[in-house]
């Protein structure tokens, strides 16, 4: 006889109800139903069961009080002990005689040239007799770059009782000169002394420098020598090596570079401002020889500005070439050329040469133009080119200061 629901006891009928088949035809338990268990499974529901959300225990965390007391004594043990290692290894490395520096034999260098081994052996003079790990190689690298020829310095200790030190020496662009005397300085505007039979024997062929002075400050003569190095690299950066044909530099005015540039029985000095060194050095070299022959005292050059060029005479020269200056100011090659004789202006207009600030005079044309004759140009002759260091020697007892020409707007600046 077939059994329907309404025969079953109400409870087996409502559980009957809350499942479901899957599609395996088993039954599950459907959504929000408590799970059912076995009547005869008592034991399973008294077993402790861990929530989803508990974090599973670390394999190295012991279960028990006890454990957790043994793990922690024997992490102190082993820290314990390394410290007593490394201390015990700490006084075997400091009072070991192995580790003593027994004299300046120990100690190496490399890289000298211009630097001498007794020139740094002072650095570590109280270093002689101590224990290598107590050097303070920081400060020993700091006193060796304070020598002037060395740029960069790198102390090592090598064991058991070495030191090793590597430099890396400074090296010198432009002669320097101050009063008498003729030494080398770098890019950086550090001094650099080196004697004369030493500049002989390189073979330095710079132009000379002035305007770096020693009680300078260091950031100061950098600054300078920035612009001496950008008029160098402006002149041979097509490889015509043009700055072979200066003389002498003039760098007090970081703003003018006054180049001395030599001709033919006498020095001319151009200012060729901080810029534009290539077009100013191209505009002195084709007009200078026509400049010589209308100024026979021709002495100084301005060439700063953009449609102009000053000319200033020698000082001393204002008879016997004032005829000549009236009449000069002519127009060359379609640039203005105002002329000042021994620093007395002719004439004053307001114009604005190339990066100088509005208002600053300069010479003008003369009120009444007249027409200059112009002779043939000749060839100018080649200058002379830069000192070498076995000129310099040889003429060093010799040395005095070249005059410099006042400048060409102190005329105007009135």
């Amino acid at each position: 006889m077939q059994r329907n629901d309404y025969d079953a006891p109400a409870e087996s009928r409502f559980r009957r109800s809350q499942q479901v088949l899957s599609p395996a035809g088993r039954t599950r338990r459907a959504p929000g139903m408590p799970l059912e268990m076995p009547e005869d499974d008592d034991d399973d529901l008294r077993r402790p069961r861990r929530r989803f959300d508990e974090p599973a225990r670390k394999w190295w965390r012991p279960a028990s009080k006890a454990g957790r007391v043994f793990l922690v004594l024997g992490v102190l043990t082993v820290l314990g002990g390394a410290g007593t290692c490394w201390w015990m290894a700490k006084k075997f490395l400091q009072h070991d005689n192995r580790f003593r520096i027994a004299g300046v034999s120990n100690i190496q260098a490399v890289g000298l040239t211009q630097v001498s081994r007794e020139d740094i052996l002072p650095v570590f003079g109280e270093d002689v007799g101590k224990n290598i790990f107590f050097v303070n190689l920081a400060e020993r690298r700091k006193q060796l770059e304070e020598i002037p020829w060395i740029e960069h310095a790198t102390v090592m200790r090598i064991l058991p009782d070495q030191i090793r030190v590597s430099v890396v020496e400074r090296t010198p662009i432009a002669f320097v000169r101050q009063g008498q005397q003729i030494g080398l300085v770098d890019a950086d505007g550090i001094l650099l002394t080196m004697s004369a039979a030493a500049m002989t024997q390189h073979h330095y062929s710079f132009p000379v420098v002035t305007g770096i002075d020693a009680g300078d400050p260091q950031p100061s003569r950098k600054e300078r020598m920035a612009v001496y190095q950008r008029l160098i690299h402006d002149l041979d950066a097509n490889g015509q090596h043009l700055s072979e044909q200066i003389s002498e530099i003039d760098l007090t005015d970081p703003e003018d570079a006054r180049v001395l540039m030599p001709e033919q029985g006498a020095d001319i000095l151009a200012h060729f401002g901080s810029d534009n060194f290539m077009e100013r050095y191209q505009r002195y070299k084709a007009h200078i020889a026509e400049w010589r022959q209308q100024y026979p005292h021709l002495s100084a050059v301005d060439l700063r500005y953009d449609q102009q060029v000053v000319l200033q005479m020698a000082p001393g020269t204002a008879n016997a070439t004032n005829a000549a200056v009236q009449a000069a100011a002519t127009s060359t090659a379609g640039k203005q050329v105002a002329v000042t004789d021994d620093g007395q202006k002719i004439a004053s207009a307001t114009l604005k040469p190339a990066g100088k600030k509005p208002g600053m005079k300069a010479a003008a044309k003369p009120a009444a133009k007249q027409a200059v004759h112009k002779p043939p140009q000749k060839k100018p002759a080649v200058p002379a080119k830069k000192p070498t260091a076995a000129h310099l020697v040889a003429h060093a007892s010799n040395v005095t200061p070249t005059p410099k020409p006042s400048h060409a707007t102190n005329a105007w600046d009135q």
